[in-house]
Formats: structure tokens, C-alpha cells, sequence
């Protein structure tokens, strides 16, 4: 059996593409650097992380950017006609009066591990964007058209147009040919495909949140009209019927089904197979109740699909709400390779699986000054939108333990390093050794941001005299987070009081969304952006509910 999700952890929005007996899934990064991770899979059941398809900082400035803009819904697919890859994602920029300024960009490649083409400017009408290939050779872009306008619909109708490859560019007007097949509202994540003599559309709707879904249409037009699937959603974690139209609220908690493991599912991208199987992927997400706190954000779940004879898509099993648990695919099993819980820091390279806010990881990161080491140069605090030296894991478990030893000599106050369990700018825990002009030493030290509000814990400050390392370690079990520390990397002592980790949330957040929350290493030298940590390996393991590390 296949257990969702298949990507747990910060893994939203995903698009799934076929070639020959490969599958490629491309997910949203949001403000993360490297942007659009690309996984790849033989059997639908066993993922490795394959690519970060946006890896160079010429063509992708992220800084500044709030939490939750940046990289929204890529939508990978494959040409066979041109033996090319074809990248769609969104760069959004603000959402500031709820005008949703965002540009879409296209790029192309032989492998998605890269190398990808120079990025080509599609428009910025809407977000969403997708691409699709028609069997005559024309290509089509598809978005969600946002609608500004007072008087009307939020948040708007699917719009075309067509896309011109030899002029690299969008040609004429966008055409409205969708806004939905229910009354959910909220459409969204429109893609087109091209089956049996019919074009089909499939959208989300409801809003990304607790009455997310998944609906079809189709018409024997590529610009409709199209009709509606007559058991629309054909999947999603509350099967209600509520006309929403007037409510372009994403979230809306109230759809809670506690009858579903799987919250919030829709955004879906299906796949079709030579040996007649359907499959579909879709975010999904497993709060925290009952404050319905997504601590690990949006996840990638998959879904065992059919055609039926009319020609519409179904779950295998008939029944539209998200399985946890699903059958496998008659592929043949193979295995792929799985991110290692601990890195000796040891390649002459940084692994694929480290991202960090806003900048590329290797301006701040040195393998080669101290062999076995990670070096990381100080900067910005973890507050900060510009500059911040953290390199950091997606968190894909909420029984968890991370640990690392950190060789940190802090001159001034400005200056600290250490773990970090990070949700955004505005919300982490951050165990770190500082400088302290009252004990006029090293100081090991929690801080805590919530919501922008900082806490520092005085009365748990440890003195560490002298200049050896030290071992931190962070435990999450359930709700309760623990940091630790030891001098010799044996015993380990507790040190400031326990945390809430629901508090990491996509609903908890006042300035971030969509997110999740990622666990890491980190330096700030806010005096001279100049001091460096060494850090000796950096471990991430999942760990059994109840047990301790």
C-alpha cells in the first residue's frame, strides 16, 4: 500500500508529468531558495528528490519578498513533440490591496535536473499559471485571471491565451472560458488537457484551505464551452454542497472534516499510464485539533484514479474524500534513494535537499575552508526579508530530532549561531550561543518569535566558558518542542521551557501562509556580516511518537 502523504512536509501545489517510465513532480518553494523542487519516481509510490529546477540567484531575486510570496504553483509537463520539459511558475510579489502583483515565466529543458533555459516573460494577469501542449502543435497558457474589479466575482474567471514559441510570448487578449463546476468559489489551478476528442479542465475550488477540492470539466473546444462534471468535486476532504461564491476567503475552517485525515485536498495534476492507470497528486495537510494548526504546511498526497465510460475521472474506489492509504500502482517497485538523517558535511557540495530564505545557500555557506565542516557566514537576523545565513531542512514530521555541533567563539552580542526551528521571519525557535558583557563569555541562549513579539528567557541562560563546542539538539513530540545542549556529545541537558510547536503554523501566522515549517542551521553577525560558525554535521531523523532523543 502507498501511505499519504507521499511528500510530507512543505510540498504544496504539485504537478505531475510523464516520460516513458519516468515520473517528474514539481512543487511550489514560495520564498525558499533553490525555487521549484522537481522529484522523481518509477513506481508512483517511491520519490527522490531529483532537482531544484531555479537554482540560479541572476534570475531569481527573492529578497524582499514577505513571507509566503515568491515561487506559487509550477506546473511541470513534458512534450513529446519537442522532446522538451516545459516550467510554468508565478514569481508573486504582493498582495497588497489584494491586487495579487505577480509575474509568470516559462522556461525549458531536455532533463529537469537542468540545465534550464534563460526564463521567458508570459504575463502577469493572474496566478496559477499552466501550459498546455494541443495534439495540432499549438500550446496554450491557462491562469487564473485575478479580478480586481469591486462589482465583480472574486477571485476571478480561468482565462487562455494562446503562447507563440517561435515569438517566445503570449498572443492577444486573455478569453474567460471558466469560473468553475460548483459553487465553492475560490477557483484556481486550472490545467488543460486533451483526451478522446474532448479537452478537459481541471481546477481547484473552495479556497486552499479546509473546503478545498478538486473539479472537472470539459468541451470539444479548447476555448468551451465546457461542461461541468456532473459529480463534481470528483475529490476533496469535505464532500458538502455550500454555494461559497461569495466568500473568496481561502481558508475557511469551518469545512473541518474530522472524519478526514487528509485536510485541505484539491490542487490536483493527474497522469495517465501505457498499462491503463490513472493517478492523481494533490496537496493536502494534517492540522493540529482542534486549533487546526498545520505545523508541517501543505503536503503532496496520491490517489488511485479511472476513466468511466462516459469519459469522466473518478477515484478508483468511487468515493471523492482524500485516502490516507491507497493501493499501489502495477508497476514494477523500485526503490530510489531517500535524503540521509545525517550530513558530515563531507561532499565538496552542498546537497539538493538545504534551502534557505531568500538567497542561495552557497553565498553563505563554506564546505571547503574546514574540511568536514559547514561553514556559515553571519549576516542578517533570522527577522530579516534580505540576508539571513540559514540553512535549513523542510521539517516532514511532527516526531522529530535535530542535532548538531557547533564550534562558535561570539565577540559581541550581535553576533549568534545555532539550531533553528523555523515557520517564518516572524515565528521560530532558536537555540543559539551568543556573547554576553554580563558574564563576559560565550552564552548558550532560546529565543522565541511569535508572531514578532521576541522572548528571550534570561533566567535560562547557560554560561560556557572557554572555547569548545557544543552540541544542540531540538526535539519535536507532537506539540511539545525541547531544545537540549551538551559539551561532550553524550549528556545532554534541557535548557529553557517547552514550546508549543503549533505555533509554527500556516494558521498561526499573522504574516506568513501556504508555508511549512523547516528546521536548521544558522549565523548572524549583525555588526560586520563577516563572522563565521563551523558547524562538525547536521542530523535530521524522524522519530516514534512517545520516544525521546
Amino acid at each position: 500500500m502507498i501511505q499519504n502523504p507521499i511528500l510530507p512536509g512543505c510540498n504544496p501545489d504539485p504537478s505531475i508529468c510523464r516520460k516513458g517510465d519516468d515520473f517528474y513532480l514539481a512543487v511550489s518553494s514560495f520564498e525558499w531558495f533553490p525555487g521549484v523542487p522537481v522529484y522523481h519516481s518509477k513506481d508512483l509510490k517511491h520519490w527522490e528528490l531529483y532537482a531544484n529546477a531555479l537554482n540560479n540567484p541572476r534570475t531569481l531575486d527573492l529578497r524582499g519578498l514577505p513571507s509566503a510570496k515568491g515561487i506559487w504553483a509550477p506546473c511541470l509537463t513534458y512534450c513529446e513533440a519537442d522532446d522538451l520539459f516545459y516550467l510554468v511558475y508565478g514569481v508573486m510579489y504582493s498582495m497588497n490591496a489584494r491586487y495579487f502583483d505577480i509575474s509568470n515565466y516559462l522556461i525549458t529543458a531536455k532533463d529537469p535536473a537542468g540545465p534550464w533555459s534563460e526564463p521567458v516573460y508570459l504575463h502577469s494577469m493572474g496566478f496559477d499559471a499552466s501550459l498546455f501542449h494541443d495534439e495540432d502543435g499549438r500550446k496554450y497558457v491557462v491562469a487564473l485571471e485575478w479580478e480586481t474589479r469591486l462589482e465583480h466575482e472574486k477571485p476571478g474567471p480561468i482565462s487562455i491565451m494562446e503562447y507563440d514559441p517561435a515569438q517566445r510570448r503570449v498572443v492577444g487578449k486573455p478569453k474567460r472560458i471558466w469560473r468553475g463546476g460548483t459553487d465553492r468559489g475560490c477557483i484556481e489551478a486550472p490545467h488543460l488537457t486533451c483526451r478522446n476528442g474532448y479537452y478537459y479542465i481541471m481546477c481547484a475550488e473552495g479556497g486552499t484551505g479546509y473546503y478545498h477540492s478538486v473539479t472537472m470539466g470539459r468541451a470539444q473546444n479548447v476555448f468551451g464551452p465546457y461542461e461541468p462534471d456532473p459529480c463534481n468535486p470528483i475529490l476533496t476532504s469535505n464532500p458538502v454542497d455550500v454555494n461559497e461564491r461569495h466568500d473568496w476567503d481561502h481558508l475557511k475552517p469551518r469545512y473541518f472534516n474530522p472524519e478526514s485525515v487528509l485536510q485541505k485536498s484539491g490542487h490536483g495534476s493527474y497522469v495517465d499510464l501505457p498499462n491503463g492507470e490513472s493517478w492523481l497528486v494533490h496537496l493536502c495537510a494534517r492540522p493540529f485539533t482542534p486549533e487546526l494548526r498545520c505545523t508541517l504546511g501543505r503536503e503532496t498526497a496520491i490517489q488511485k484514479m479511472r476513466w468511466t465510460e462516459d469519459g469522466w475521472l473518478r477515484k478508483a474506489n468511487g468515493n471523492p474524500l482524500a485516502d490516507e492509504w491507497v493501493e499501489e500502482s502495477t508497476l514494477p517497485e523500485v526503490l530510489l534513494p531517500e535524503i540521509p538523517d545525517r550530513d558530515e558535511f563531507d561532499r565538496p557540495v552542498l546537497a539538493p535537499w538545504y534551502y534557505a530564505p531568500r538567497i542561495e545557500p552557497n553565498s553563505f555557506v563554506d564546505l571547503k575552508a574546514r574540511p568536514g565542516w559547514a561553514r556559515l557566514r553571519g549576516q542578517e537576523s533570522g527577522c530579516s526579508l534580505h540576508e539571513v545565513s540559514l540553512l535549513a531542512r523542510k521539517l516532514t514530521s511532527l516526531h522529530a530530532a535535530a542535532t548538531t555541533k557547533l564550534d562558535f567563539n561570539p565577540e559581541y552580542y550581535q553576533q549568534s549561531a545555532g539550531l533553528i526551528l523555523y515557520y517564518d521571519n516572524m515565528n521560530f525557535f532558536y537555540l543559539c550561543k551568543t556573547f554576553s558583557e554580563e558574564h563576559d563569555c560565550g552564552v548558550l541562549q532560546l529565543l522565541q518569535l511569535e508572531n514578532g513579539t521576541k522572548r528571550e528567557y534570561p533566567e535560562h541562560i547557560v554560561p560556557l566558558h572557554g572555547e569548545g563546542s557544543v552540541w544542540l539538539r531540538l526535539n519535536v513530540s507532537g506539540r511539545e518542542t525541547r531544545f537540549r545542549y551538551s559539551l561532550d556529545g553524550v549528556d545532554y541537558l534541557s535548557i529553557g521551557p517547552v514550546l508549543d510547536t503549533s505555533l509554527l503554523s500556516d494558521e498561526y501566522s499573522d504574516y506568513g501562509e501556504f508555508t511549512g515549517t523547516f528546521v536548521g542551521i544558522t549565523c548572524a553577525d549583525r555588526l560586520k556580516h563577516e563572522k563565521t560558525a563551523d558547524f562538525d554535521f547536521f542530523a535530521l531523523e524522524n522519530t516514534v511518537e512517545g520516544e525521546t532523543c
